[in-house]
């Protein structure tokens, strides 16, 4: 036997040894502990997909993908969007089971979204259930640069039926303008400490918007910095920094509190492409922001500086703790634009890693994943590929293709995501571009430790660099 062909032999049964165990037939010793089992390949069903021809080749395909429990059963949903050609505005939406049952779907057509964009599920009434908060289009027809013809909508997740829909004068005035236009998001959050989180931000441009469950509006913030390279970070994030049961809103340039007030503006440094709120020393919360790689607490003071000449452009930042010799947690951080080239910092600042992860189409798409539990280390996700916090190769995704489409949104996002119940954290993994969805858990799988899919903000504010 040649030797390509042994290697195929080889991977052929890797996969089928994979695929059974992933079934529930193979015993514990199958699989080495912490490897990658395929837990399930899921189809867009194909009533819900499109196909159009993109650099001479056909591709059928979803679009883009956000996860949730819809139904209140314990089981992960997905729903599929796209949007008016060429444009940041949703008008096709579906919803599915893991099982491929379709739920419903509202709208017709549409393309690939050019971005990650505006739809996010969680529950806002607290019934157990999903709703879907999402932009659409009112059939009005603006130009593709302008948000004219957008409402927001809040739909039952389980049935697609609008519950509530509003148009916001302030977000339909909106034009494209600026490098961040294409970046939009909707970002669930708790500004009026509630019990659960009930309320969103809008991110549009060089605006914020936050508004309630009702939809009714709340604030408006304007960011003053809106150039290539020197301005707010492309996706917000949110969380509560000072402990008031309130969030704010990190924009890497600046600190909003509940009320949309600035707590502190400062242009810290170029390319604040991602940022977070997230513990950082001791257990204090802090904002994190990757241009020239800063903490920040609630009040301004920076924590941690590494500088223009260790971070240059500071494409993209996650914080946990990566490193079981190290008081964690540290900061993993794309410090070289887009780039395969990765830190891994503690907190006094020391670069305790440096090491080159696997080349991604848009050298984008870096994730920390809990894979080995919320008390182990965590794990890098890059591009179809696991990575220890040292910089090691974990392993490749088993059965995962090799991405297809364009550049830009050719490859494989990650949303990490506790899936299968039980003390782990999954990785959900989709090209926007293909009509699969692939699950993968950790072994050794254990089906009698399903507890039910709990979702949390890691799925409905997912990051999704692109």
């Amino acid at each position: 036997m040649a030797a390509t062909d042994r290697a195929r032999a080889v991977l052929a049964g890797r996969l089928l040894a994979l695929t059974l165990w992933a079934a529930g037939s193979l015993s514990a010793a199958a699989e080495p502990r912490g490897q990658p089992i395929l837990f399930r390949r899921v189809e867009v069903p194909g009533r819900l997909t499109t196909t159009e021809t993109v650099e001479g080749a056909r591709l059928t395909y979803g679009g883009d993908v956000r996860i949730g429990d819809l139904t209140g059963d314990g089981q992960v949903d997905f729903v599929v969007f796209r949007n008016v050609p060429n444009t940041t505005k949703p008008s096709y939406l579906a919803a599915f089971a893991i099982d491929g049952n379709i739920l419903w779907e509202s709208g017709s057509g549409g393309g690939q979204p050019v971005r990650p964009g505006p739809v996010a599920m969680h529950d806002f009434d607290g019934d157990g259930r999903a709703e879907v908060l999402c932009f659409f289009v009112d059939g009005s027809e603006a130009p593709g640069d302008s948000l004219a013809d957008v409402v927001l909508q809040l739909r039952d997740g389980a049935t697609g039926r609008v519950l509530r829909q509003s148009a916001p004068g302030e977000l339909r005035a909106q034009r494209g303008d600026g490098p961040n236009w294409v970046h939009q998001r909707l970002l669930v959050c708790n500004l009026r400490g509630t019990d659960s989180p009930r309320d969103f931000v809008v991110k549009v441009g060089d605006k914020l918007f936050a508004y309630d469950e009702a939809l009714r509006p709340l604030w408006t913030y304007r960011i003053r910095w809106n150039a290539y390279g020197r301005c707010g970070a492309y996706i917000p994030a949110v969380g509560d920094i000072d402990g008031d049961g309130r969030d704010e809103v990190n924009g890497g340039y600046f600190l909003l509190d509940a009320h949309g007030k600035p707590l502190w503006e400062n242009p810290l440094g170029s390319h604040m492409d991602s940022v977070a709120i997230a513990e950082w020393d001791g257990g204090r919360m802090r904002a994190i922001c990757s241009g020239f790689g800063h903490v920040v607490d609630a009040r301004g003071r920076v924590v941690l500086r590494l500088g223009e000449g260790l971070v240059p452009h500071g494409q993209e930042v996650r914080v946990a703790d990566f490193l079981p010799e190290s008081p964690g947690p540290e900061m993993a951080i794309r410090w070289n634009g887009h780039a395969p080239d990765v830190i891994v910092v503690t907190r006094t600042g020391k670069v305790a890693h440096r090491f080159r992860l696997n080349d991604s189409p848009n050298h984008t798409g870096m994730e920390a994943v809990f894979w080995h539990g919320p008390d182990g280390p965590a794990i890098l996700y890059n591009g179809g590929m696991l990575w220890t916090g040292r910089g090691e190769p974990l392993a490749a995704l088993p059965g995962l293709p090799e991405p297809i489409g364009p550049s830009r949104m050719g490859w494989y996002h990650a949303i990490p995501a506790n899936v299968c119940g039980d003390a782990h954290e999954d990785v959900v993994v989709y090209n926007p571009w293909t009509a699969a969805i692939w699950i993968y858990t950790p072994a050794p799988f254990e089906r009698a430790a399903f507890g039910g899919y709990v979702p949390t903000a890691r799925q409905y504010n997912v990051r999704l660099m692109d």
